[in-house]
C-alpha cells in the first residue's frame, strides 16, 4: 500500500480502493483477450458502473493481494468482481463489482464482443452471483 493512500484515520481511503481495483482490471484483461491486440482492433472496454463494498480496514504497510472473477456476460457487456485481501492475514478488505461495455473506439459506440473474447469470458474463473450489479438493458 502506498503512503498517499492512507487517510487521517490511518487506514486506506476510499478513492485508492477504486484505483487498486482498476489495476486489478489491467491484470485480468490479457487473460480475457482484452489486451493490446484488442485495442489494435480499435476496440475498448468502458466501465459503465461500479460498486465497492468495504469489509475490513487495511493500514499502511499491510501487504495486499487481489483476486478477480467473471460473474456474467452477454453480447456487449461484461460483469466482473475483484476482491482485495490482506496478503498475510488472509481477510477480505473490500470487493468491487464492475460492469464493462465493449466499445468501437472509432465510432465511440457500444458494439458486440468478438467471438473469441466471449469464449474467453466463458472459460474464465467465475464466482457466486453478483451482489449489486447485473446485466440490465
Amino acid at each position: 500500500m502506498r503512503p498517499e493512500w492512507v487517510d487521517h484515520y490511518g487506514h486506506m481511503n476510499l478513492a485508492p480502493y477504486v484505483a487498486v481495483f482498476d489495476m486489478a482490471t489491467d491484470v485480468l484483461w490479457p487473460s480475457l483477450g482484452l489486451g493490446p491486440a484488442f485495442r489494435a482492433r480499435n476496440l475498448g472496454t468502458f466501465a459503465a458502473e461500479n460498486w465497492v463494498s468495504y469489509r475490513k480496514e487495511v493500514r499502511l504497510d499491510d501487504p495486499l493481494s487481489a483476486g478477480s472473477e467473471v460473474l456474467a456476460h452477454d453480447e456487449k457487456r461484461l460483469l466482473i468482481r475483484h476482491r482485495l485481501f490482506h496478503a498475510e492475514a488472509g481477510f477480505e478488505s473490500a470487493r468491487c463489482e464492475l460492469l464493462f461495455l465493449c466499445v468501437d473506439l472509432l465510432t465511440r459506440r457500444v458494439c458486440p464482443w468478438p467471438e473469441e473474447v466471449r469464449a474467453a469470458f466463458a472459460t474464465s474463473p467465475s464466482g457466486p452471483p453478483p451482489e449489486r450489479l447485473g446485466l440490465r438493458r
